[in-house]
Formats: C-alpha cells, sequence, structure tokens
C-alpha cells in the first residue's frame, strides 16, 4: 500500500507538470495559427521578389517543424488526460486502501474474539460428544442394574424352589416310609 501511495503521488505531480506544459503548448500553438496565416500571405506576395520568396520559405520550413511539434503536443496533451485520469483513480484508490485499513483494524479484535469463541465451541462440541457417550454408558448401566435386580430376584425364587422341591422330596420319602409301614 505504500508503495500504491508513492506511484499515486509521483502520478499527481505528473499531471500537474503535464497541466502546466499543455496551457504553455496552447499559447504556442495559437502562435502557430498566426503564423501560418502569415506564411499563407507571405507565399502569395513571394512572387513579386526573391527575398520574399527566401523568407516565405524559410517561414514555411519553420511552420512545418513546428506543426510537426504541435502535433507531439496534441499527443502529449493526450497523455496528460490518460494520467490525470489515473491520478483520480490513484486518488480513489488512496481513499479505498485507507478505508480498508480502517475496517481491518477495526475488525481486527472481533476477528480474534470468534476464533476464542471458535475454540471454545470446539471444546464444548467435544464435551456434548462426551457426555452423549455417558449417557448411553448410563442407560446401558442401568438396563443391566435393573437385569441384576430381576436375575437376584429369580436366583431368590430359585432358591426357594429348590427348598420346595427338596421338601417336596423329603415329603414322598416320608410319604412312602409312611406307606411302607402301613402295608406290613
Amino acid at each position: 500500500m505504500i508503495h500504491t501511495a508513492a506511484h499515486c503521488s509521483t502520478l499527481q505531480h505528473t499531471a500537474a507538470h503535464c497541466c502546466s506544459a499543455l496551457l504553455h503548448t496552447a499559447t504556442q500553438c495559437s502562435t502557430l495559427q498566426h503564423t501560418a496565416a502569415h506564411c499563407s500571405s507571405l507565399q502569395r506576395t513571394a512572387s513579386h521578389g526573391s527575398t520574399l520568396q527566401h523568407t516565405a520559405t524559410h517561414d514555411c520550413n519553420t511552420l512545418q517543424y513546428t506543426a510537426t511539434q504541435c502535433s507531439t503536443l496534441q499527443h502529449t496533451a493526450a497523455h496528460y488526460n490518460i494520467l490525470q485520469h489515473t491520478a483520480t483513480h490513484c486518488s480513489t484508490l488512496q481513499y479505498t486502501a485507507t478505508h480498508c485499513n480502517t475496517r481491518l483494524q477495526h475488525t481486527a479484535p472481533r476477528c480474534h474474539t470468534m476464533h476464542h469463541t471458535a475454540v471454545h465451541c470446539s471444546a464444548l462440541q467435544h464435551t456434548a460428544t462426551h457426555c452423549n457417550t455417558l449417557q448411553h454408558t448410563a442407560t446401558h448401566c442401568n438396563t443391566l442394574q435393573h437385569t441384576a435386580t430381576h436375575c437376584n430376584t429369580l436366583q431368590h425364587t430359585a432358591t426357594h424352589c429348590n427348598t420346595l422341591q427338596h421338601t417336596a422330596t423329603h415329603c414322598n420319602t416320608l410319604n412312602q416310609v409312611i406307606s411302607s409301614i402301613k402295608n406290613k
């Protein structure tokens, strides 16, 4: 951006110089037009004497040289217009660069805050995932605990069943002994 500002300053200086040169040139061109009219008059008069013919030829040659310079100056004027346009464009770019810098300086702290928030958010997402895993494990644990309680109940019932079965077997044995005593 510093390079652009220096370039713009150079272009503005060049445009001012060109403007001054063009004003001077315009004055010269006006003088040349007057001389061209004078040359034309001299050529008409040249037929009246060799001195006038020499003067007319010299003036006309000078006029042709000056006309060439005028053409160069017109080219310079066109170049000046381009420089003037570029200088205006440069001014706009300088304004835009300044505006951009201001916005960037204002935005930078917000960017830092957003980055910090994004890091915090990422940590929270990781924690949330971990929480979901723990919640799933807790649900699975509750199911296992319920199953274990049910198992304990069944085990208690099985033990009670075994006792009843043992008692029934003992009863049957006693019944057989009693029957066998009665039959004797």
